[in-house]
């Protein structure tokens, strides 16, 4: 089967396919044929060393397929199951192996595609929501507005009827922000978005800024807090977020400060199945629209790869095998 493999950290070009035999289910797995592969900015942490993974590694998290076989003891799915999941490593490949309690069901109406595009993105819109449970009519700000993570949260926080002020990088990306929930959007190139923030809440700052960009926003974020308000910090795009003094806290407003995991907030098998289900119920409602901008074949990953760095991506990009 195509595998693609990462032997050693660097840039999109040590992405390296290969032919490699398929792999048996052991006890409480599944044998997943793979139809679609999700692409996420972790992939390209761990391919640059920021996130260390054990090399040779197979990368992606964020998939969906059919289950082919099942190992002793699989109680969860049988042959045949259309099955998706979000989080576990290995998915740059045509089969995989995934424990069956790392896998959800999906449901009649949710295509493969549509699942790999959403899984990972959604469960992590989730856990942010969880990390701060946004209330009808509170104010918020999030980061990467047009990104496959920022535009499911979006959505979903105006499914709660927040009001939202999403912060991109271009003209197009604004345009696209809007369409996807948001009330008001800044340019992090063009405006001084706390400053701009400050003018549309009347002074008071936002209740959560949710921010997957990092370093070079986070300064931004704790400026737009309002007092006793969190930042909610997902991401690294620019470069991981700085040290923080717990001092500035208290001068930024007594503000919370949070690193969200996804995993940690759907680690078991019931979590997970929940979390899902809401995920899928939103989509299936038309109250969350996941947006494909890119499809690429397994093969091309490093050219998804090389793409999504350059920030020349919108919403989610699918690799097909």
């Amino acid at each position: 089967m195509l595998a693609i493999r990462l032997h050693a950290t660097g840039g999109p070009e040590v992405l390296a396919a290969t032919e490699i035999d398929m792999p048996i289910p052991g006890p409480g797995q599944v044998l997943l044929r793979q139809h679609a592969i999700g692409l996420n900015y972790i992939d390209v942490y761990q391919r640059s060393g920021l996130y260390p993974v054990e090399l040779p590694a197979i990368l992606g998290s964020e998939g969906a397929g059919t289950v082919e076989a099942v190992g002793p003891g699989v109680s969860r799915f049988r042959p045949g199951d259309r099955i998706a999941y979000g989080g576990p490593l290995g998915a740059y490949a045509e089969f995989r192996v995934i424990a069956e309690t790392a896998a959800v069901r999906l449901p009649d109406g949710i295509d493969f595609e549509t699942a790999a595009a959403v899984m990972l993105k959604g469960l992590t819109a989730e856990a942010l929501l969880q990390a701060y449970p946004l209330q009808a009519g509170q104010d918020c700000l999030v980061w990467a507005a047009a990104g496959g993570v920022g535009s499911i949260l979006s959505q979903w926080a105006r499914l709660r009827s927040a009001r939202l002020i999403g912060v991109v990088g271009t003209g197009a990306k604004a345009a696209y922000a809007r369409a996807h929930g948001c009330g008001e959007v800044l340019n992090h190139q063009s405006d001084d978005v706390p400053a701009r923030v400050r003018e549309l809440t009347r002074g008071k700052g936002v209740a959560v800024a949710y921010d997957g960009v990092g370093r070079a926003s986070f300064d931004a974020s704790l400026k737009s807090l309002s007092i006793r308000g969190m930042l909610v910090s997902y991401g690294n795009v620019s470069g991981p977020p700085p040290d923080v003094n717990v001092l500035s806290l208290g001068r930024a407003g007594s503000v919370f400060l949070t690193r969200v995991m996804a995993f940690h907030y759907h680690s078991t098998a019931e979590e997970l199945d929940r979390a899902a289900a809401s995920l899928f119920n939103a989509v299936l409602s038309g109250g969350i629209r996941v947006t494909i901008g890119q499809r690429l074949a397994l093969r091309d990953v490093a050219k998804a790869h090389a793409a999504l760095e350059a920030s020349e991506t919108t919403g989610s990009t699918v690799l097909t095998c």
